[in-house]
């Protein structure tokens, strides 16, 4: 069984992000666990706090269930043509303390996705986190990324993917990732 955590990046409740996330769920492959998660309940960075209080509950649980998992999907909002501060915020989190990284990223299979209403569908979000992922050290699997974009189009209002040939392209993405962390594992 190959253990898939998908980590929306937008805390709107009908936000596209979420529903290609609940999709990508709804369509993993058998012998697939896929499980998901949000950032909510995860507080601003604050060196101070961590000084004071250590790594806040919420971020500590998102950690537990990261390393818990084979592989992790980031299904990435764009805003403002990079990344989205609260998902931003959530890694800046997630890899404290330093000696926290490895065991959270080093190594581990990530994978992009986002959709989004404009015509790029979060490629600029997307490439924004390269350099990020690299930096802690994530094993960024580069067989594909899925950019949604017009996604006013392709959700209703309730954020539940309607359109089909984007879940299919969505059940692809979920298989190849699934299969890239299990051929890891084999190793």
């Amino acid at each position: 069984m190959t253990k898939l955590l998908g980590i929306s990046g937008s805390l709107r409740k009908a936000s596209f992000n979420t529903g290609l996330l609940k999709a990508a769920k709804a369509v993993a492959p058998e012998g697939v666990e896929f499980e998901t998660a949000t950032l909510h309940g995860i507080p601003l960075y604050d060196g101070d706090v961590e000084a004071e209080s250590g790594v806040p509950a919420a971020v500590e649980a998102l950690k537990q269930r990261i390393i818990a998992a084979d592989g992790v999907i980031l299904f990435t909002p764009e805003y403002n043509n990079s990344v989205p501060g609260v998902f931003k915020n959530a890694i800046d989190w997630l890899s404290r303390p330093p000696a926290d990284i490895r065991k959270v990223f080093g190594g581990r299979p990530f994978a992009l996705a986002g959709a989004s209403p404009g015509g790029f569908g979060t490629i600029l979000s997307q490439n924004a986190w390269l350099p990020v992922m690299r930096t802690l050290g994530a094993d960024l699997w580069s067989g594909k990324r899925l950019m949604v974009p017009k996604a006013a189009t392709l959700f209703d209002g309730q954020g539940q993917l309607t359109d089909e040939e984007t879940r299919e392209r969505l059940r692809g993405f979920v298989k190849g990732f699934a299969d890239y962390v299990a051929a890891g594992k084999a190793h």
